[in-house]
């Protein structure tokens, strides 16, 4: 299984998110069928661009609750002082992807920056 944690800033669009997506699957060298899921904290799961992006890929959304973020922090490796701020984690894209993927996930794309967006992709053991 392949997650892709998103973060973004609020109103970021479903195309930007999918640009994101798109640079992280293709830094991994996976194709865009290799995404089992999108994950994001659960404060951003209304956010519209993340929805359409969502629903235009046919997957599911996960939303992670703070405290699962926050349990997978210590597995991010990137971070930002401007998140860590709001959410209390390094990395809510990263976070999210790890949370997602369960707790034997790694990340096998750190968190990519694409304009508002912002994706890292977590898999299970086998999938990377």
């Amino acid at each position: 299984m392949i997650v892709a944690g998103i973060g973004c800033r609020k109103g970021t669009t479903a195309l930007e998110i999918d640009a994101a997506i798109d640079a992280a699957l293709a830094e991994a060298g996976q194709p865009r069928e290799a995404l089992s899921a999108i994950a994001t904290s659960d404060g951003k799961g209304s956010e519209p661009g993340i929805i359409e992006a969502v629903a235009g890929r046919g997957l599911s959304l996960l939303l992670v609750k703070p405290g699962d973020l926050e349990a997978a922090g210590p597995r991010t490796q990137s971070s930002s002082p401007r998140v860590k701020e709001l959410f209390g984690v390094a990395s809510v894209a990263e976070a999210a992807a790890l949370a997602a993927a369960g707790p034997a996930a790694k990340l096998i794309v750190a968190r990519i920056v694409v304009g508002p967006a912002t994706c890292a992709l977590a898999a299970t053991d086998g999938e990377a």
